[in-house]
């Protein structure tokens, strides 16, 4: 665990913005839409087939994946093979890849549902909610681009314990961004590495990955995760205040503190927490680092 804060960097991805998404309201909308969970011809004996398939917020690409296979039946890794012939509508950044736009919703099933179509409509209700104006030109006047803005929105999914909380990560991230420090979330080691746990070691913090942001600087290149609507609007308007370092001690205690000492003996009541639930950190193991929390993600 480094014990210093790196030097001012000259990269700034953003600046703060307040901006307000679009109200709650029509966040199911066109292709993604409620249904309730009907049941198709079956044979006798046999569970019926689902017709609908419920994507929950800050699941990863990959989980979106497994589950549409299951969902129609597909030989695993169908749906991930798809992708290229999806013609998915994504952003320059993504480069091809949907992370971040496979939107949290339910999405109906029918007859002839494909892996393509599915996807498409994951994508075009996450282009409907990320494109609308109040999002897109609050984000280019507070120099952050939407792709930006979900990436931010990912992470906030993947370490805020609670919705309360959604705003004070978003802050924490941005404020660090400003500060030309690395974001040393563990969400982000986690998703380098496919996995969810609260355990991040020395050894994960010095892995070559371009999630790996211990060691690099600004945003990961892309989402890690694909985020609700919540975290989307913590992103965009997180909540005022200087907090640089969080870690939650136990559920419902998150603790933000702008001073790394506060942030230690934070570290260091979380560590006597599950050591006395037997649950202990090991030797050499990282206490969340200078942003983050040991806190798994809820992807």
């Amino acid at each position: 665990m480094q014990t210093k804060i790196p030097p001012r960097g000259t990269m700034r991805l953003t600046r703060r913005g307040r901006l307000a998404l679009l109200a709650a309201g029509a966040v199911v909308v066109g292709a993604a839409v409620a249904v309730p969970l009907l049941t198709l011809d079956s044979r006798p004996g046999e569970p019926p087939p689902p017709t609908a398939l419920v994507v929950p917020e800050g699941w990863r690409a990959s989980q979106v994946y497994d589950a549409i296979d299951r969902a129609l039946k597909l030989p695993p890794g169908s749906t991930r093979k798809s992708i290229g012939k999806a013609g998915l509508q994504l952003p320059g950044e993504a480069q091809g890849n949907p992370e971040g736009y496979l939107f949290p919703a339910t999405y109906r099933i029918e007859k002839g549902t494909t892996p393509e179509s599915l996807l498409r409509s994951m994508v075009d209700t996450a282009n409907s909610e990320f494109n609308a104006a109040p999002v897109a030109a609050g984000a280019q006047r507070n120099a952050m681009n939407v792709y930006q803005a979900v990436t931010i929105a990912s992470i906030v999914q993947a370490e805020a314990a609670t919705q309360a909380d959604m705003g004070k990560v978003a802050r924490v991230v941005l404020n660090r961004l400003e500060r030309g420090m690395p974001l040393q979330m563990d969400s982000t080691i986690n998703y380098a590495m496919n996995r969810s746990t609260v355990r991040t070691s020395q050894d994960d913090t010095r892995i070559e990955s371009p999630y790996n942001s211990y060691q690099r600087m600004g945003l990961p290149p892309t989402p890690i995760d694909n985020p609700g609507e919540e975290a989307m609007r913590a992103a965009l308007n997180p909540t005022p205040g200087d907090w640089l370092y969080f870690v939650t001690v136990r559920p419902g205690d998150t603790r933000f503190t702008s001073d790394y000492s506060t942030h230690l003996r934070n570290v260091a009541e979380f560590n006597a927490v599950h050591q006395a639930a037997g649950q202990g950190q090991s030797p050499g193991q990282s206490p969340g680092g200078f942003g983050g929390s040991p806190q798994p993600s809820v992807s």
